[in-house]
């Protein structure tokens, strides 16, 4: 039987657990991909949770899972000892087999066994087991396999086998199973010794208990097994070898990458580390940007960042200049596409968006480096870098704060790491100084006290845009007051509100304010905290206290065009989903009544092709006049519905849904149109960058956008009238026009040289003779673009000879030195004599010794510099 590859392994785990009453769980399906809250999970614990609590009922109680997993940050980081170690990995993935309730102990370690020592083929004489030391059950039940002697069954602390989540949460003692690596990989005497030899490929975790914060833990409702094994390591144990990275996980990528070096594996440790950093790297690349994670400097998209430019690092260490991780990342597609079919999907935005962060860092990467060389040259050995250093690097040069780590240690040095985040918080907070205003403070606790003593401001404006209100504060100045009359301004809490307070990207309303003898006119209305509207208004007549009873009016007719531009927003975001893949997630957006802004999750520029798909696929929408319905409900319901949620958003346990069926359905607490045909007219002004990975649409709706129809109809118009041409044969009669002024340019400019030449005369005849070489220094009276060109030409026609030439144009001067082939670098040299030139005429340059080019500011000095080349030239010839 041949030695079983990982995808095979992969498939023969899903298989005996399915044969076994299991349901095969697509991890991804868990969560959904645009869940804000998650990243990668590492444990099916973290998936199932409320399942273990019984806080969640399934239709099932045995599930198995092959799970993504990525550790690069926290308590599980793993990033500086990928490459070095057998077993480290940022990404790896998560065998495992789960029972709600249903099996318990004896079941889990019986399915663990067969599969391990029948499906695996693992030799049980190399198998050994720990249990918790109070776990006499465990232990118990594995002495009962009759090929596990007791003496290879360990009793361990809770520090190794007592599992838990976190501070609190469901909880409970493991069991762990190691397969012996041999004696030559370090001493016997088992996993409790902690020799290198003995490698943990199976956690079984039996969910026992609950751990509140108190330290206190009580029985589950039902007790639940959790299990996860590493595909890594049980490839490493099946397919006979001791490294991850000498398993087919890795061996073909780093054979890629060898092959794109030019290197050779095995024969030496530096670039071998440097493969199978490069590996490692690639597998977390390509899965992160296939879920949808872009490099940026923020979160998740840091994240990716950092593995992908250590890849990078590694591979210049081992001569790899060129941009190479895209196709290493391509290779991880061609090998795990049939697994993880996002891959395969989106292998050519994969390509797109690894080779761009290349080219991106290749930028930045040479200049950080001598920065980096200049300063660790005026440390004493053994120092460390300065962490303003450090941070400079990371801040202007693109260098996570682990790669100069690296690069120093390579040298011998360390990096101030505190003064690192000391400098980065002290520029964060430069940014919140920028901004933030003198009673900011001040307001804000007034708002918050006002919020804990009212409550919520209960929001009438889906339904509503009038209302009748109780007014329960008014703050103007920044101290609360009773009262505001004519001419006053000041922001007012009303108990109920139509007025929707700016948040989502959408704006406040505007409107009125009516009492009794009132009229305050509304300018915005803002959500000092949240749950709390507050209305900006001025009074126009009359006054309004504290207790009075006002209506409350929103101008109607602004907030229309706010819906319009809303529900636009969620059709333009579905549409750029659809054309240009579902990495697309929103960044921001801004949405008032005279245009809507969105910005993006996107590596490139669309072209014009791609926004006119985009903008056609959102007319559809309109033309077919949707209805857009709101729906209230839970989380839980709303995702499971398929609903997008906004990263960085805050949502609470019961959400609110549009959705434009069939085509759009998003989380979102703003205003929005009854129907998409109330859009009318919609039309993409501008698609631009405004950050790595980041594009931005600016577009119009309804009257708006005819509005700016109808003045690009008027300059068409206007210009085909001045033309006297049809307006559809314009296009040709631009191009004929702008064809023939580059002729007549070109005709000028040859004009212009020839009168030049006239006007200067045969400048060889004023030819200077100095030890048997012709020297011409002139003033050239042409167009300075010519000025190139006539000294070739006087450098030909004299034969051997110096020609220097200047001319003045626009309060600047330009001079060319020009030396025949005959005598450059031998007798004289065109370079040195223009530097010295130059110097006269207050500029600076230099060249070849054949042909050198200067400026100059002092268009004054030019005849006196002119005059002295004769004398420059003798010096050099030696005259």
């Amino acid at each position: 039987m041949s030695t079983p590859t990982a995808a095979e392994l992969r498939q023969r785990f899903l298989d005996f657990f399915q044969r076994h009453g299991h349901r095969a769980v697509d991890s991804s399906a868990l969560v959904p991909a645009n869940d804000p809250t998650l990243f990668f999970t590492n444990a099916g614990m973290v998936q199932f949770k409320d399942v273990f609590t019984g806080a969640e009922v399934r239709d099932y109680r045995r599930a198995t899972t092959v799970q993504k997993c990525l550790r690069v940050s926290g308590k599980h980081n793993d990033l500086d000892n990928v490459g070095r170690t057998p077993r480290h990995h940022t990404f790896f993935e998560m065998l495992g087999n789960f029972s709600f309730g249903d099996y318990f102990k004896e079941e889990a370690i019986a399915f663990a066994w067969e599969f391990l020592t029948k499906d695996c083929g693992l030799d049980p004489e190399r198998l050994w087991v720990t249990v918790f030391e109070e776990d006499d059950e465990a232990f118990e039940l594995w002495s009962r396999i009759p090929d596990l002697p007791v003496e290879r069954i360990q009793r361990m602390g809770a520090s190794e086998n007592f599992w838990s989540m976190g501070d609190t949460g469901p909880c409970g003692p493991c069991t762990e199973i190691h397969y012996d690596h041999g004696a030559d990989k370090g001493p016997g005497g088992g996993p409790a010794t902690d020799s290198p030899r003995y490698v943990e490929i199976w956690n079984l975790v039996f969910m026992q208990f609950e751990r509140f914060a108190d330290g206190s833990m009580t029985p589950l409702p039902s007790p639940s097994v959790d299990t996860g094994m590493g595909l890594e390591r049980i490839c490493a144990a099946v397919q006979g070898v001791y490294s991850n990275y000498d398993t087919d996980c890795f061996l073909p990528l780093m054979a890629r990458a060898a092959e794109l070096a030019g290197a050779k594996q095995g024969q030496d440790e530096d670039t071998d580390t440097a493969l199978r950093v490069i590996a490692d790297h690639a597998r977390a690349t390509a899965h992160l940007i296939a879920d949808g994670v872009m490099p940026s400097n923020e979160e998740r998209g840091y994240v990716l960042r950092r593995i992908m430019r250590r890849a990078i690092r590694f591979g210049v260490k081992i001569g790899l200049e060129d941009p190479f991780l895209w196709q290493v990342a391509d290779a991880v597609v061609d090998h795990m596409g049939d697994a993880y079919p996002d891959l395969e999907r989106r292998r050519e935005f994969i390509r797109e968006v690894v080779k761009g962060e290349e080219e991106r860092f290749s930028e930045t990467l040479d200049k950080g480096l001598k920065l980096l060389e200049q300063e660790l040259a005026r440390l004493q050995p053994g120092a460390a870098l300065p962490g303003d250093v450090a941070f400079k690097l990371y801040d202007t040069y693109g260098f996570p704060d682990d790669l100069t780590g690296i690069i120093c240690e390579e040298r011998g040095y360390g990096v101030d790491t505190a003064g690192f985040h000391e400098a980065m918080e002290e520029q964060k907070a430069k940014g919140r100084a920028a901004w933030k205003g003198s009673g900011e403070e001040k307001v804000g606790q007034i708002w918050h006290d006002l919020h804990a003593t009212h409550g919520d401001t209960t929001f009438l404006g889906y339904d509503h845009d009038r209302a009748f209100g109780k007014v329960l504060a008014i703050v103007s100045g920044g101290d609360l007051v009773e009262r505001i009359g004519a001419g006053q301004s000041g922001q007012l809490l009303v108990d109920r509100t139509p007025f929707y307070g700016e948040s989502g990207g959408q704006v406040g309303d505007r409107g009125w304010i009516r009492g009794e003898g009132l009229v305050a006119q509304v300018a915005d209305t803002q959500k000092p905290v949240a749950g709390l509207w507050a209305h900006h208004a001025t009074v126009q007549s009359g006054s309004i206290a504290v207790g009075d009873r006002v209506e409350l009016e929103v101008d109607d007719a602004r907030r229309d065009q706010i819906r319009r531009n809303h529900t636009a927003t969620h059709l333009l975001h579905a549409a750029l989903r659809n054309v240009l893949g579902e990495h697309v997630t929103q960044k921001g957006s801004l949405v008032d009544p005279d245009r809507l802004r969105f910005d993006f999750a996107h590596h490139k520029a669309m072209t014009v092709d791609e926004v006119q798909r985009v903008e056609d696929m959102v007319y559809s929408q309109i033309l077919a006049n949707r209805p857009v319905e709101a729906a209230v409900g839970t989380m839980d319901d709303a995702r499971a519905r398929g609903a997008m949620a906004l990263f960085g958003e805050k949502y609470g346990d019961v959400v609110r849904t549009i959705d434009v069926p069939g085509f759009s359905l998003e989380l979102c607490g703003g205003t929005h149109a009854g129907r998409t045909g109330d859009i009318g007219l919609f039309r993409i002004l501008a698609e631009s960058g405004v950050a790595a990975g980041v594009r931005r649409i600016e577009a119009l709706t309804g009257l708006g956008a005819l509005q700016h129809v109808r003045s690009r109809e008027a300059a068409t118009d206007a210009v085909a009238g001045e033309l006297r041409t049809p307006i559809e044969q314009l296009p040709d009669a631009v191009r004929r026009i702008v064809e023939e002024r580059k002729r007549l340019e070109r005709e000028l400019d040859q004009a212009r040289t020839e009168l030049a030449r006239a006007q200067a005369g045969d400048l060889t005849d004023g030819a200077r003779e100095i030890d048997g070489v012709r020297v011409v220094s002139a003033e050239f009276a042409g167009d300075p673009k010519g000025l190139r060109d006539e000294a070739d030409r006087l450098r030909d026609s004299l034969g051997t000879s110096v020609v220097v030439l200047g001319s003045r144009a626009g309060g600047k001067v330009q001079l060319i030195v020009a030396v025949s082939k005959d005598l450059a670098g031998k007798r004289a040299h065109a370079g040195n004599l223009i530097r010295e030139l130059a110097q006269m005429v207050g500029g600076g340059g230099g060249g070849r010794p054949d042909m050198a080019q200067a400026g100059g500011k002092d268009p004054d000095a030019l005849p006196a510099a002119l005059e002295q080349a004769y004398s420059l030239v003798g010096a050099q010839l030696g005259a």
